[in-house]
Protein backbone atom coordinates (compact mmCIF):
# COMPACT_ATOMS: atom_id res chain seq x y z
CA UNK A 1 0.00 0.00 0.00
CA UNK A 2 1.23 3.49 -1.10
CA UNK A 3 0.91 6.94 0.98
CA UNK A 4 -1.44 8.08 -1.45
CA UNK A 5 -3.45 4.81 -0.71
CA UNK A 6 -3.70 5.58 3.05
CA UNK A 7 -4.39 9.24 2.61
CA UNK A 8 -7.14 8.58 0.66
CA UNK A 9 -8.37 5.92 2.87
CA UNK A 10 -8.84 8.49 5.32
CA UNK A 11 -10.27 10.76 3.32
CA UNK A 12 -13.17 8.38 2.55
CA UNK A 13 -13.52 6.79 6.21
CA UNK A 14 -13.57 9.77 8.36
CA UNK A 15 -14.68 7.56 11.27
CA UNK A 16 -12.06 5.57 11.48
CA UNK A 17 -10.45 9.31 13.57
CA UNK A 18 -12.93 8.60 15.97
CA UNK A 19 -12.70 4.34 16.16
CA UNK A 20 -9.27 4.65 16.67
CA UNK A 21 -9.57 8.14 18.71
CA UNK A 22 -6.79 6.25 21.26
CA UNK A 23 -4.49 4.87 18.61
CA UNK A 24 -3.99 8.13 16.89
CA UNK A 25 -3.43 9.70 20.18
CA UNK A 26 -0.11 7.10 20.55
CA UNK A 27 1.39 8.50 17.08
CA UNK A 28 4.25 10.70 17.27
CA UNK A 29 5.43 12.40 14.20
CA UNK A 30 8.78 14.78 13.43
CA UNK A 31 8.46 18.50 14.58
CA UNK A 32 7.66 20.10 11.00
CA UNK A 33 10.61 22.68 12.08
CA UNK A 34 12.80 19.80 13.31
CA UNK A 35 13.62 18.95 16.86
CA UNK A 36 11.74 16.27 18.79
CA UNK A 37 8.99 14.32 17.90
CA UNK A 38 5.34 15.26 18.76
CA UNK A 39 1.80 13.94 19.17
CA UNK A 40 -0.01 14.26 15.58
CA UNK A 41 -2.64 16.09 17.65
CA UNK A 42 -0.16 18.95 17.93
CA UNK A 43 1.17 19.03 14.76
CA UNK A 44 -2.01 19.70 13.18
CA UNK A 45 -1.98 22.81 15.33
CA UNK A 46 0.61 24.16 14.32
CA UNK A 47 -0.20 23.18 10.94
CA UNK A 48 -3.36 25.51 11.45
CA UNK A 49 -1.05 28.04 12.92
CA UNK A 50 1.07 28.08 9.95
CA UNK A 51 -2.05 28.53 7.71
CA UNK A 52 -3.55 31.13 10.07
CA UNK A 53 -0.13 33.34 9.95
CA UNK A 54 -0.23 32.81 6.15
CA UNK A 55 -3.85 34.22 6.19
CA UNK A 56 -2.72 36.88 8.32
CA UNK A 57 -0.10 38.14 6.10
CA UNK A 58 -2.25 38.04 3.19
CA UNK A 59 -5.04 40.14 4.82
CA UNK A 60 -2.38 42.24 6.09
CA UNK A 61 -1.28 42.94 2.28
CA UNK A 62 -4.68 43.10 1.18
CA UNK A 63 -5.20 46.10 3.57
CA UNK A 64 -1.83 47.79 2.42
CA UNK A 65 -3.01 48.13 -1.20
CA UNK A 66 -6.30 49.29 -0.27
CA UNK A 67 -4.60 51.97 1.62
CA UNK A 68 -2.12 52.64 -0.65
CA UNK A 69 -5.25 52.67 -3.54
CA UNK A 70 -7.24 55.07 -1.23
CA UNK A 71 -4.35 57.39 -0.80
CA UNK A 72 -3.63 57.56 -4.55
CA UNK A 73 -7.31 58.20 -5.32
CA UNK A 74 -7.11 61.17 -2.92
CA UNK A 75 -4.17 62.64 -4.58
CA UNK A 76 -5.59 61.54 -7.94
CA UNK A 77 -9.24 63.66 -6.92
CA UNK A 78 -6.93 67.03 -5.56
CA UNK A 79 -5.27 66.91 -8.84
CA UNK A 80 -8.28 66.42 -10.75
CA UNK A 81 -9.93 69.99 -8.74
CA UNK A 82 -6.53 71.71 -9.04
CA UNK A 83 -6.34 71.02 -13.15
CA UNK A 84 -10.19 72.50 -13.78
CA UNK A 85 -10.04 75.16 -11.35
CA UNK A 86 -7.28 76.14 -13.95
CA UNK A 87 -8.14 79.56 -15.90
CA UNK A 88 -5.50 78.58 -19.05
CA UNK A 89 -3.61 76.71 -21.14
CA UNK A 90 -0.46 77.85 -18.93
CA UNK A 91 -1.17 77.57 -15.48
CA UNK A 92 -2.96 74.21 -16.53
CA UNK A 93 0.66 72.48 -17.73
CA UNK A 94 2.38 74.29 -14.40
CA UNK A 95 -0.46 72.51 -12.29
CA UNK A 96 -0.12 69.76 -14.18
CA UNK A 97 3.66 69.15 -13.53
CA UNK A 98 3.63 70.31 -9.82
CA UNK A 99 1.01 67.94 -8.90
CA UNK A 100 2.97 64.69 -10.88
CA UNK A 101 6.22 65.95 -9.25
CA UNK A 102 4.52 66.50 -5.62
CA UNK A 103 1.69 64.24 -4.89
CA UNK A 104 3.09 61.23 -7.04
CA UNK A 105 6.95 62.32 -6.74
CA UNK A 106 7.21 61.26 -10.14
CA UNK A 107 10.94 62.90 -10.80
CA UNK A 108 11.02 64.19 -14.40
CA UNK A 109 7.45 64.85 -16.77
CA UNK A 110 7.21 66.60 -19.95
CA UNK A 111 4.46 67.12 -21.94
CA UNK A 112 4.80 67.76 -25.90
CA UNK A 113 0.80 69.50 -28.04
CA UNK A 114 0.99 69.12 -31.56
CA UNK A 115 -1.71 69.96 -33.92
CA UNK A 116 -4.05 73.12 -33.92
CA UNK A 117 -2.22 74.68 -30.83
CA UNK A 118 -2.98 78.46 -29.62
CA UNK A 119 -0.59 81.31 -30.08
CA UNK A 120 1.74 80.74 -26.94
CA UNK A 121 4.54 79.39 -28.81
CA UNK A 122 6.66 80.56 -25.75
CA UNK A 123 5.63 77.15 -23.89
CA UNK A 124 8.12 74.60 -24.51
CA UNK A 125 5.13 72.07 -24.21
CA UNK A 126 4.14 73.43 -27.71
CA UNK A 127 7.67 72.80 -29.25
CA UNK A 128 7.69 70.44 -32.96
CA UNK A 129 7.77 67.19 -32.03
CA UNK A 130 8.74 64.72 -34.68
CA UNK A 131 6.59 62.06 -36.68
CA UNK A 132 7.36 59.33 -34.83
CA UNK A 133 6.85 60.61 -31.11
CA UNK A 134 3.07 61.87 -33.03
CA UNK A 135 2.59 58.63 -34.52
CA UNK A 136 3.81 56.45 -31.82
CA UNK A 137 1.70 58.73 -29.07
CA UNK A 138 -1.46 58.26 -31.86
CA UNK A 139 -0.75 54.29 -31.81
CA UNK A 140 -1.19 53.97 -28.21
CA UNK A 141 -4.77 52.46 -26.68
CA UNK A 142 -3.38 52.86 -23.50
CA UNK A 143 -0.12 53.77 -21.28
CA UNK A 144 2.74 52.27 -22.11
CA UNK A 145 5.84 51.67 -19.78
CA UNK A 146 9.22 50.52 -20.14
CA UNK A 147 13.16 51.30 -20.23
CA UNK A 148 12.93 52.58 -23.95
CA UNK A 149 12.47 56.59 -24.75
CA UNK A 150 10.72 57.25 -27.66
CA UNK A 151 12.68 59.48 -30.00
CA UNK A 152 14.05 62.69 -28.62
CA UNK A 153 11.36 62.54 -26.12
CA UNK A 154 14.44 61.94 -23.48
CA UNK A 155 15.56 65.49 -24.41
CA UNK A 156 12.13 66.81 -22.78
CA UNK A 157 13.25 65.62 -19.50
CA UNK A 158 15.07 67.67 -17.01
CA UNK A 159 16.95 66.02 -13.62
CA UNK A 160 20.36 65.49 -12.17
CA UNK A 161 20.43 61.55 -12.89
CA UNK A 162 19.53 60.05 -15.87
CA UNK A 163 16.16 58.20 -16.53
CA UNK A 164 16.06 54.76 -16.96
CA UNK A 165 12.07 53.87 -16.76
CA UNK A 166 9.43 55.90 -18.66
CA UNK A 167 5.47 55.66 -18.82
CA UNK A 168 4.25 57.20 -22.64
CA UNK A 169 0.33 58.29 -21.88
CA UNK A 170 -1.37 59.53 -25.15
CA UNK A 171 -3.49 62.80 -24.44
CA UNK A 172 -6.64 62.71 -26.39
CA UNK A 173 -10.29 63.38 -27.23
CA UNK A 174 -11.46 63.05 -30.23
CA UNK A 175 -8.22 62.61 -31.64
CA UNK A 176 -4.32 62.20 -30.05
CA UNK A 177 -2.98 65.87 -29.89
CA UNK A 178 -0.19 65.06 -27.26
CA UNK A 179 1.67 62.80 -25.46
CA UNK A 180 2.18 63.15 -21.09
CA UNK A 181 5.89 61.21 -20.32
CA UNK A 182 6.67 60.20 -16.99
CA UNK A 183 10.46 59.29 -15.93
CA UNK A 184 12.60 58.10 -13.25
CA UNK A 185 15.64 56.81 -12.84
CA UNK A 186 14.49 53.31 -11.22
CA UNK A 187 14.25 51.07 -13.69
CA UNK A 188 11.19 49.14 -11.76
CA UNK A 189 9.31 52.46 -11.08
CA UNK A 190 7.74 52.49 -15.06
CA UNK A 191 8.65 49.04 -15.59
CA UNK A 192 6.73 46.87 -18.24
CA UNK A 193 4.39 44.72 -16.05
CA UNK A 194 3.19 47.87 -13.98
CA UNK A 195 -0.35 48.21 -13.78
CA UNK A 196 -1.54 51.07 -16.00
CA UNK A 197 -4.92 51.76 -14.60
CA UNK A 198 -4.64 54.93 -12.55
CA UNK A 199 -1.97 55.71 -15.67
CA UNK A 200 -5.08 55.47 -18.16
CA UNK A 201 -7.04 57.86 -15.37
CA UNK A 202 -4.50 60.66 -15.37
CA UNK A 203 -3.75 60.56 -19.46
CA UNK A 204 -7.58 60.89 -19.75
CA UNK A 205 -7.85 63.56 -16.82
CA UNK A 206 -5.03 65.48 -18.50
CA UNK A 207 -6.28 65.15 -21.76
CA UNK A 208 -9.74 66.84 -20.94
CA UNK A 209 -8.31 69.73 -18.81
CA UNK A 210 -5.56 70.41 -21.66
CA UNK A 211 -8.02 70.09 -24.29
CA UNK A 212 -10.47 72.98 -23.08
CA UNK A 213 -7.65 75.85 -24.30
CA UNK A 214 -7.08 73.92 -27.52
CA UNK A 215 -8.72 75.17 -30.75
CA UNK A 216 -11.03 72.93 -32.03
CA UNK A 217 -11.22 70.28 -29.14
Amino acid sequence: MEARDVAQYLRDHPEFFEDYADAIAEIFVPHPHGGHAIPIAERQIVTLREKNAELAEKLAELIRFGNENDATTERLHRSTVALFAAPDLETTLAVLHHSLREDFAVPQVAVRLWGRVPEQSYLPELAATSAEVREHAAALESPQCGGVAVAESRDWLEGDEAPASFAYLPLRTATTFGVLVLASPDPARFHAGIGTVYLARLAELASVAIARFLPGM
